[in-house]
């Protein structure tokens, strides 16, 4: 008896793991299969659901009968194979869910995509490594390891036949690629401006020759409104009619215009004026008064001590100082003038 109470116990619980997919309801569920949604409208056991213990239990089997019932549904439509998979066809949806926005616009293509459309080129996933019959080995598509790659293979460059022998065809062959690098940057924004409806001023120009008036006019709008300021301090050039419509702001050669104000911001604005005009007040930068007073005093002490030494030296030069009695041609040191020497006469001192 015990064998088969253990088997009868193992069954029981295998068949848990497989439940059936016949799931009985008191009220039929509702259903939108176009957006996979199926709607319960029946009683929820309140007494298990404020159980502790049965809670969570309880949510997880309501969950599963709700889902087996809506896969039950989703089977009931016609269905086809494809590559090797069953697939159902949904209905188109029927319930409105709520949006806080609208639903994002489709991308418009680009060139290159609309080229392959017309033409049926179809993107295929290639694989990161492809194999190199010169280095002899599975080498990167693309990052840091592939420009190694290439520089390992391509240590050596051919120059031309009517080239030029002491050309560096390394240094050309990096300005061709920067070149394509800018290129294609170039095409990218482009195609970001062509789908936000942008119209980008055109990069170069023909020979001068070749243009007329009014080509001339945009190539000096474009080339004024270039610098750093947008063209504000660029004077007009000699015998240069300034449009109407080129301003210096904007380089796309038109004036930024502005809306007429209503009313009542006008009246904003007319009294934010008088009352900037009214509350004046001077400021007090109390960090510069200081400077200002430290300033001063510094200024005092040193005069005061400038006077100091210009007194002291006089009372040195006077009469009383040392070598300031001697006769000879040298200027004492704090006398006024040269004092000469007594000239000799036949007289003798008596």
């Amino acid at each position: 008896m015990d064998v088969v109470t253990k088997v009868l116990e193992e069954a029981a619980k295998h068949a848990e793991q497989f439940k059936s997919i016949h799931v009985e309801k008191h009220l039929e569920l509702e259903y939108d299969l176009g957006t996979l949604l199926a709607v319960d409208t029946n009683d929820l056991d309140l007494r298990k659901i404020r159980s502790k213990s049965d809670r969570d239990q309880y949510f997880k089997d309501l969950a599963r009968d709700n889902t087996q019932l809506l896969l039950n549904k989703i089977w009931e439509l016609p269905t086809e194979r494809v590559e090797e998979a069953v697939v159902a066809k949904l209905p188109a949806p029927t319930f409105v869910l709520p949006r806080e926005k609208p639903l994002p616009k489709q991308k418009p293509l680009t060139k290159w995509q609309k080229y392959a459309q017309e033409k049926g080129i179809m993107k295929t996933k290639k694989s990161k490594l492809a194999w190199d019959g010169t280095l002899q080995k599975w080498v990167p598509r693309y990052g840091f390891k592939r420009a190694a790659a290439e520089e390992e293979k391509n240590w050596l460059l051919p120059v031309p036949d009517r080239g030029d022998p002491n050309e560096d065809q390394f240094t050309k062959k990096s300005k061709i690629k920067s070149e394509n690098v800018a290129k294609n940057e170039f095409q990218r924004l482009r195609n970001l401006a062509k789908a936000k409806n942008v119209k980008i001023p055109r990069v170069g120009f023909l020979s001068v020759d070749k243009l007329n008036s009014k080509q001339l006019g945009e190539v000096v709008s474009v080339a004024k409104a270039s610098t750093a300021s947008l063209g504000k301090f660029q004077g007009n050039l000699p015998k240069e009619k300034r449009a109407k419509n080129i301003g210096p702001l904007l380089p796309s050669g038109r004036k930024r215009k502005l809306a007429p104000p209503t009313p009542v911001q006008e009246r904003k604005s007319n009294l934010d004026i008088l009352d900037s005009i009214l509350n004046k007040k001077p400021k007090l930068d109390i960090e510069k008064a200081v400077n200002r007073s430290l300033n001063t005093e510094q200024q005092e002490q040193s005069e005061g001590t400038k006077s100091q030494k210009k007194g002291g030296k006089r009372r040195k030069g006077g009469k009383k100082g040392k070598g300031a009695g001697k006769r000879t041609g040298t200027k004492p040191k704090g006398g006024k003038g040269i004092r000469k020497p007594r000239e000799k006469t036949g007289r003798k001192r008596r």
